[in-house]
C-alpha cells in the first residue's frame, strides 16, 4: 500500500508540517431553531480575509412541514452581502423593493452602501412541505471610497455563472477571476470566491491572492501532510503552487483578494468610521431606515 493510500485510511485531523498555512479556523456549531450555522469569519484568530469580513456557513437542515427560514427586516451599512446556496430556497426581500428567491448555484449580491433594509424568509409552498436548506452567506467590506454608494439588489442566476474543469475538477468562478473565466459578479475591490467539487483522491492547484483561506464545506483534504477538516478555515499564504488533495468526496469554497483596511463591526453594520456605525445604531433604533415593501409589520429590534 503506497504512503497516500495509507493516508486516505486514517482519520482526518489537523497536523503540523505545511508552510503555506497561516492560521487554521475551527468554528463552533450554533444551534438557531433548527438550524445550525458555523461562524467562521471574523475570528479571534482571523479577522478578515482580503476584502471578505464575515463568512457564515448554515446547515444542512431539514424542516418540518410549516418551518423554515424567518428572519426579520434588519439594517446593514458599508458593505456587501452574499447569499449562496447549495440547497433549497430563500426569499429575499429588501428596502428597494426587490422580492428575489435564491435557489442552488444562484448569487444574491445585496450592496448596502449608505443604508439597506432586508428580510429572509421562505414561500409558502416551501415550507408547506419538508424541505432542506444548506448555504453560505459572506459578507464584503467595501472601500472607503464606496462605503456610503447607493444600495443595489442584483440577482445573478446559477446559468450566469462560469464553469470550468481543472484537471477534472469541476470548478465555479463565483466571484473575480481565476483558470482563465471571468465571474459577472459586480465588484468593488480585487475579489476572488470559487468553488469546487474533488472526488477522493483528487489533486487541484489553488489560484493565488494577496490575501486568501480555503473553507472546507463538506469532506476532508489534505495540503503538504496537513489535514484540511470539514468546516474549517484555513488562511494560506499567498504563493502560487499550492495544491489540496481530497481525502474523500469534498467541496470547498477559495475565499481572497485585497485587504480594503481595517475596519469596525457591531451587529449588522460594518464600516471604517467608528461614528458611522453610532450614527446606524441611532437611526435603526429611531426608525429611520426605509422599510421592506411587503414585510413592514416586523423588524429585529437593535441589541442592547
Amino acid at each position: 500500500m503506497s504512503t497516500y493510500e495509507q493516508q486516505l485510511e486514517q482519520p482526518c485531523t489537523f497536523r503540523d508540517g505545511c508552510g503555506a498555512i497561516n492560521v487554521i479556523v475551527e468554528p463552533r456549531d450554533k444551534d438557531l431553531g433548527g438550524l445550525t450555522v458555523r461562524r467562521a469569519l471574523p475570528s479571534q484568530r482571523l479577522r478578515s480575509v482580503g476584502p471578505w469580513v464575515f463568512f457564515d456557513h448554515m446547515g444542512p437542515a431539514v424542516f418540518a412541514p410549516g418551518e423554515g427560514i424567518n428572519v426579520r427586516p434588519h439594517p446593514h451599512i458599508n458593505l456587501a452581502t452574499v447569499t449562496y446556496l447549495f440547497e433549497g430556497e430563500i426569499l429575499h426581500r429588501d428596502s428597494l423593493g426587490s422580492l428575489q428567491p435564491i435557489r442552488p448555484g444562484d448569487v444574491n449580491l445585496m450592496v448596502a452602501g449608505s443604508g439597506i433594509v432586508h428580510s429572509e424568509r421562505e414561500r409558502p409552498e416551501v415550507t408547506a412541505s419538508r424541505h432542506g436548506l444548506h448555504g453560505l452567506q459572506l459578507w464584503l467590506a467595501l472601500p472607503e471610497k464606496d462605503e456610503e454608494t447607493t444600495p443595489q439588489f442584483i440577482h445573478y442566476p446559477g446559468a450566469d455563472i462560469p464553469e470550468t474543469d481543472v484537471g477534472g475538477v469541476p470548478v465555479r468562478i463565483i466571484m473575480g477571476a481565476a483558470y482563465g473565466q471571468q465571474s459577472p459578479v459586480k465588484t468593488h475591490a480585487p475579489t476572488l470566491y470559487i468553488e469546487a467539487r474533488l472526488k477522493a483522491g483528487q489533486t487541484l492547484e489553488l489560484p493565488a491572492a494577496p490575501e486568501r483561506a480555503l473553507y472546507v464545506v463538506q469532506g476532508c483534504l489534505d495540503m503538504g501532510g496537513t489535514g484540511l477538516a470539514a468546516h474549517s478555515l484555513a488562511s494560506l499564504a499567498p504563493e502560487a503552487g499550492i495544491r489540496i488533495t481530497a481525502q474523500e468526496n469534498s467541496l470547498v469554497a477559495l475565499i481572497g483578494g485585497e485587504p480594503v483596511g481595517p475596519r469596525f463591526m457591531e451587529w449588522n453594520f460594518v464600516s471604517s468610521r467608528k461614528e458611522r456605525i453610532a450614527d446606524a445604531r441611532e437611526d435603526w433604533k429611531n426608525g429611520r431606515f426605509p422599510t421592506v415593501p411587503g414585510d413592514e409589520a416586523e423588524f429585529i429590534p437593535l441589541p442592547q
